[in-house]
């Protein structure tokens, strides 16, 4: 299902979504009162003319790609289980926590395009795995489809406040920026990064294409600065590491994600003044696929384990295996 209809079967596409709608991607904000490291993003050397032009020549490669919908749909329809037989690639493959991820997404994961319940499950799993050891953090992961109901506000954005997270006290949020932000564009083909610090009062981009998202990158903290009634400086990360294929701009999303929030934040010096650049940091785009599939494989297991030592077994027969 594209990315679009996704959001709209969530929020319908005619009513401002309500607190209850949204409380399947309701997102735990961690309080605290130790003081985040401050954000800057100067980088520490520019980037490489090398790197300049391979980007201009990826966004060349890559601008004339079929969509996401249509590469997906084709594959789906190769969907088969352990043991061969045909399956609907919206069958649930793993239910984790607010998340219930398919067949389809983790075909996607495999060798595509990675869809917004892939990116939605790993911002879920850095929740849970990551952020709880950092008790006094007070960083907001914003899902996929809460961006694009942000993106897809024409004037004031206060109107769909009740249906995000407070971030009255978070120092900073992350934006998984999607390309899909037209009505009539039925989905989307490009993911980048949206990291706001609050303490700043900047938004940092990075986009693994060459810039490909700034304008909607833009519009995002526009107007979530204008929802959180303060302005936010833009600046797009110049040294952002970039995608060599058409594929991996979700995958560039999640891993930078995890680096942004694990090594600039939470174990920054709180004295020190934390650059945003990303030079020198490299992306191995197959191997992050393989580990994201290792943590679902032992996710899977561990929910079938639970499933087989329930006493309600027999009522969950045909139920994806579940971590709560």
């Amino acid at each position: 299902m594209p990315f679009r209809d996704r959001v709209a079967r969530r929020f319908g596409e005619t009513h401002t979504p309500s607190t209850k709608i949204l409380k399947n991607d309701r997102i735990r904000t961690r309080r605290g009162g130790r003081r985040r490291p401050a954000t800057t993003g100067r980088s520490t050397s520019p980037i490489s003319r090398r790197s300049s032009s391979r980007s201009s020549s990826a966004s060349s490669r890559f601008s004339a790609r079929d969509s996401f919908h249509s590469r997906v749909t084709r594959a789906s329809s190769r969907l088969t289980d352990e043991n061969g037989k045909q399956l609907s690639p919206t069958a649930p493959y793993l239910s984790y926590h607010d998340v219930c991820l398919t067949y389809e997404d983790i075909k996607a994961l495999r060798n595509d395009w990675l869809t917004d319940n892939n990116i939605a499950f790993w911002e879920e799993w850095l929740e849970r795995e990551i952020l709880p050891k950092y008790p006094q953090a007070r960083i907001c992961l914003l899902r996929p489809s809460m961006t694009y109901l942000l993106m897809r506000v024409d004037n004031d954005p206060q109107g769909i406040r009740s249906a995000l997270p407070d971030m009255t006290k978070v120092t900073h949020i992350f934006l998984p920026i999607n390309d899909a932000v037209s009505r009539t564009q039925p989905d989307g083909s490009h993911w980048s990064l949206l990291l706001v610090s609050k303490l700043d009062g900047v938004a940092f981009h990075y986009d693994s294409l060459g810039g490909a998202n700034n304008g909607e990158g833009q519009r995002a903290a526009d107007r979530l600065g204008r929802l959180m009634g303060m302005p936010l400086r833009y600046q797009s990360i110049q040294d952002c590491p970039q995608q060599a294929n058409g594929n991996d701009c979700g995958v560039f999303v999640c891993i930078l994600m995890r680096h942004l929030l694990v090594k600039k934040l939470l174990n920054a010096n709180a004295r020190e003044k934390v650059s945003m650049s990303m030079s020198n940091k490299m992306i191995d785009a197959l191997g992050a696929r393989k580990e994201m599939i290792k943590i679902i494989e032992s996710l899977r297991k561990e929910g079938e384990r639970r499933r087989s030592a329930s006493p309600y077994n027999a009522k969950l027969e045909g139920a994806p295996p579940r971590i709560d």
